[in-house]
């Protein structure tokens, strides 16, 4: 069963922005910071631009030369620490791509599938109610079916406070390299190509969240594998959350 769970708050930025910087691993942070997560060089600002290459792995992440390979296995809980905290409304995503040969060699041209989405914890008269509010890290299971090999996990938080224009939406990546062991024979459907997931028209990503006040929302890109997983809706754990 995928879960959201929060962690402990660091204070928000002026600027509200975050980077991914480092794996967890079965309820434990693993590693230092950009050991596992390919550093980018764009400090902790966004990608606008849905058509850039950027989008795979943020500014600077094309490659992974610098970055370790962590090994888990298919089924296993794993998730990201946030540099910062979510700072912006909007959803968590998580995609996945089988690297040609090794994850640090791998540029994130191939195909991708989403495993995890965690979207609105709750709709009010105010509105939207995010899943990733204010959290600091957040962990998920990779699929039992996921075969063995070398993969990017692609970290995607989608910041909707300025998206009521086409190109207004910010979207914060960080890619993590990972090598599954097990014996998964699952097929990835349906895949992706980044850029080409997104038009950044679509009513997920070019919305006004303030007003009118949205009575749903619709999460961009592909369906989950394995087919048939849900869309996580958060609802705090109170009293409950693993801390780090």
């Amino acid at each position: 069963m995928k879960s959201f769970v929060p962690v402990l708050a660091f204070a928000s930025t002026a600027l509200a922005h975050w980077n991914y910087d480092r794996l967890i691993h079965k309820g434990e942070i693993v590693g230092d910071a950009y050991e596992y997560i390919r550093q980018t060089t764009n400090s902790n600002s966004p990608v606008s631009d849905v058509t850039s290459t950027d989008m795979r792995c943020n500014v600077g992440g094309d490659n992974g030369n610098a970055t370790e390979t962590y090994e888990v296995a298919a089924g296993d809980s794993i998730g990201f620490v946030i540099n910062s905290e979510f700072g912006h409304p909007g959803p968590q995503q998580v995609y996945i791509s089988k690297a040609t040969d090794t994850a640090a060699e791998y540029d994130g041209s191939g195909d991708w599938a989403k495993i995890y989405a965690a979207t609105t914890s709750n709709i009010t008269s105010d509105g939207l109610q995010w899943a990733a509010n204010g959290v600091s890290s957040f962990v998920f299971d990779l699929p039992s079916d996921l075969p063995a090999g070398e993969y990017l996990v692609r970290a995607e938080g989608i910041a909707l406070h300025g998206a009521s224009t086409e190109g207004g939406a910010q979207f914060y990546i960080g890619c993590a390299q990972v090598k599954v062991t097990g014996s998964g024979s699952g097929s990835l459907s349906p895949t992706v190509q980044i850029p080409g997931v997104y038009t950044g028209t679509e009513p997920g990503i070019e919305i006004n969240i303030y007003y009118p006040v949205p009575t749903n929302y619709t999460t961009p890109g592909p369906a989950l594998w394995p087919s048939g997983t849900a869309e996580h809706l958060y609802a705090p754990l109170v009293g409950s959350a693993t801390m780090f």
